[in-house]
């Protein structure tokens, strides 16, 4: 079971989720994609809450009231965090979260350390976990399965970008060639190396002369 609820809407459509436990972090944790930035309370148990960003934005990109979003929703669904104030959420993007087989369930590291943030979270604001709570949404779905669709439009996209470069460079070749070969026609027709049928007339030469000459 996955939880997904709605950002705040003055922010733009974006969506957070989170798994119901461990075994669907597991899984979040597996198959996530590029756009997903995870959040956690730091150092206590809490549940692992993602942000599905848009396609080409990074952590860089998140606004100051989605994160709070964020932030609220990892502490309220922090057993001990939910409890204390001055609460601190790290979050980093998906691509950076390692996994070893040595980890437990659900347990994660950081691939780099310094990809990591911290935002503090003074307390639990109702008003925003209770807007939130009312966008949520409780699906099953085949995490593996919309992973790898994505990554079959992903390498279909890349197969088409190939096609189409592959078809410029083309262009750009036959052009290339016209171009030259306009180049060579110009060259041979030269008009101080061209003689006109006038030019024949008026030079009082012989027909076996002019063949001479050319010869």
């Amino acid at each position: 079971m996955v939880f997904y609820f709605k950002a705040r809407p003055d922010a733009g459509d974006y969506t957070i989720f989170m798994g119901l436990d461990k075994f669907e972090n597991e899984e979040l944790i597996k198959y996530g994609f590029p756009e997903d930035v995870w959040f956690h309370v730091d150092k206590m148990s809490s549940a692992h809450v993602y942000l599905r960003l848009h396609k080409g934005q990074s952590f860089d990109d998140i606004s100051e009231g989605v994160l709070e979003d964020c932030a609220q929703l990892v502490k309220a669904n922090s057993i001990q965090g939910n409890k204390v104030n001055n609460v601190d959420v790290v979050y980093t993007p998906w691509c950076n979260l390692k996994k070893t087989a040595s980890m437990d369930v659900g347990q994660v590291g950081f691939h780099n350390s310094k990809m990591v943030r911290t935002i503090r979270v003074e307390k639990r604001v109702n008003e925003i976990v209770n807007r939130l709570n009312k966008t949520k949404v409780e699906r099953t779905p085949d995490l593996r399965a919309e992973r790898e669709a994505v990554n079959a439009a992903e390498r279909a996209e890349r197969k088409q970008h190939l096609r189409e470069k592959k078809k410029r460079e083309e262009i750009d070749r036959l052009e290339k060639e016209r171009q030259a070969e306009m180049r060579s026609y110009k060259g041979l027709m030269v008009t101080d190396k061209m003689t006109s049928n006038k030019d024949i007339a008026s030079s009082n030469k012989s027909l076996q002369e002019l063949e001479d000459d050319f010869m």
